[in-house]
């Protein structure tokens, strides 16, 4: 009756939250009732393979906690285990990630509605909505398109994390990414494009009805909002004439005149507002402080770069034990998404170090959240949302450096068609490829001679094929890993939006 009584009252007051938003005249029909997407085939169908999996008896968790490591596909993983263990003087290719001792593990299929390889936004609606929607939206419907205001309208979904608010939960994310950025704000934003992360970035959009992903965050209606929120993107909080307190030379991004930090202080003598790690520290997290914590302009620090500034910023595992310090205040539970979001950057930078550096960070959160909590009614469900083409190749004999030179034996380079080495790690595509345009237009692709170049120094770009700016995500299933009540549920090949229905089942928001 308890669990029933916890779905009715999430349902009951989502449904009157969805009421209350004030929209134009719809030009496609809401979906579904209280709950929109109830009626959408994704939702509908990844429902029932979860409910195949599970019964009534099901254990039901008290809290859930989703780390998401942006980009950390199956090869990440691999490298990143081996460079955790390597890092310690161990046997890299033995060791054992906290993440990998979780007992329940499967695959997720990652694609969007609208895309064989998706990007962030879309597979983070997957996770926390549980339907498919299109690439570069954020929680609305697949009849949105993208960049197009008017096309969401009426078109958003209800995110766990509303639910959890509505059923008496309390929420957080943490991110080291923009707090605005897609996987971070698939928790709270409805919109139709990941971009728009304060007023001036929806342009000829802008005066159609739709509100900038960082008002959306300070404005959330659902229960009494989030409890703690912590990652980076102070300047879409921040007006265009204020200075950052930590770079003169930087202003906010907002151009509407709204100081989104003093709003949110403003909303309770509990409301704090915190941007280095020394009032990070300051703060008692077993308190009834509502954080909000803005640690860099933009994105926060590389793991790598945070370690020569410690001074400057907590790191992910720091973020993690104060937001389920905060949110075990509430004796009826949480529901936490942590974002390691710059796993995802690195790899974008064919920069394979600073990556695994993050991948390793990671991994220190979810040993302390495994460590904090218990795993009779804590749910924790450690996956990516998307892969990289991020490759690891070439022979490599056992216990050599991960970042090096692929090698037979010390001292002996493998050596590619070419006479050359090359290194173990290396990208299908990106800023660190060979083939280069020469003075006359035309694309020459010759690796240079690494053999005298320090491959495991921070800043190496390892060596791809395709010339990008920017390297791409890839397509391939990401692992997931799962502890606690209702990890049983995952298992097999998965399809991502199943993760939503795993958590909302094990929380005993179901039918």
């Amino acid at each position: 009756m308890q669990v029933f009584l916890r779905f009715s009252i999430a349902f009951a007051a989502v449904s009157v939250l969805a009421g209350c938003m004030s929209a134009p005249p719809l030009s496609v029909p809401r979906i579904g009732g209280g709950v929109p997407q109830l009626d959408d085939p994704y939702f509908v169908a990844a429902r029932e393979a979860v409910k195949a999996r599970g019964d009534a008896s099901t254990p039901k968790a008290k809290n859930v906690i989703l780390f998401v490591g942006d980009g950390m596909g199956v090869s990440t993983l691999t490298a990143g285990r081996i460079y955790a263990g390597q890092m310690q003087g161990l046997d890299g290719e033995s060791y054992q990630l906290a993440m990998e001792t979780m007992p329940e593990v499967a695959l997720s299929k990652t694609y969007s509605h609208d895309a064989q390889i998706a990007d962030s936004a879309s597979t983070a609606t997957a996770m926390v909505t549980g339907a498919k929607v299109n690439s570069r939206t954020l929680s609305v419907s697949k009849d949105t398109a993208y960049n197009n205001c008017t096309s969401s309208q009426g078109q958003e979904f209800t995110t766990l994390f509303e639910l959890a608010e509505e059923a008496g939960l309390s929420t957080g994310i943490v991110s080291t990414a923009r707090i605005t950025h897609a996987t971070p704000a698939s928790t709270f934003a409805k919109s139709a494009s990941r971009n728009w992360e304060n007023d001036t970035d929806l342009r000829n959009q802008s005066g159609l009805g739709c509100k900038d992903i960082a008002a959306q965050l300070i404005d959330w209606p659902a229960g009494d909002g989030f409890e703690i929120v912590l990652g980076g993107g102070r300047r879409n909080f921040m007006t265009g004439e204020q200075a950052d307190p930590e770079y003169a030379d930087q202003n906010g991004r907002r151009g509407d005149g709204r100081d989104l930090v003093a709003e949110w202080t403003a909303k309770s003598d509990d409301h704090s507002f915190v941007w280095n790690a020394a009032d990070f520290k300051a703060i008692d997290f077993t308190g009834s402080d509502r954080v909000l914590g803005l640690f860099e302009p933009s994105h926060m620090q590389y793991s790598l770069d945070r370690l020569k500034d410690e001074a400057g910023e907590p790191s992910i595992a720091d973020m993690t034990e104060a937001a389920i310090t905060r949110l075990s205040q509430n004796q009826d539970g949480y529901v936490l998404m942590i974002e390691a979001g710059r796993v995802d950057h690195a790899h974008h930078g064919n920069n394979a170090k600073r990556a695994l550096e993050d991948v390793v960070a990671l991994d220190e959160a979810v040993a302390k959240a495994m460590e904090m909590t218990s795993a009779e009614d804590t749910l924790i469900i450690a996956t990516a949302d998307h892969s990289h083409v991020f490759t690891i190749a070439g022979y490599a004999s056992r216990n050599a450096p991960i970042l090096g030179k692929s090698q037979t034996g010390i001292g002996s380079l493998n050596k590619a068609a070419d006479g050359k080495p090359y290194t173990t790690l290396g990208y299908m595509n990106g800023p660190g490829s060979v083939c280069v345009t020469g003075e006359t237009g035309g694309v020459t692709c010759l690796r240079p001679d690494i053999s005298k170049t320090d491959t495991e120094a921070d800043d190496y770009l390892q060596q791809s094929l395709v010339p990008m700016s920017s390297e791409t995500h890839a397509g391939e299933d990401v692992a997931i890993f799962a502890r606690g009540p209702g990890s049983t549920l995952v298992n097999s090949v998965m399809e991502q939006n199943e993760i939503f229905h795993v958590m909302s089942q094990s929380l005993g928001f179901t039918e």
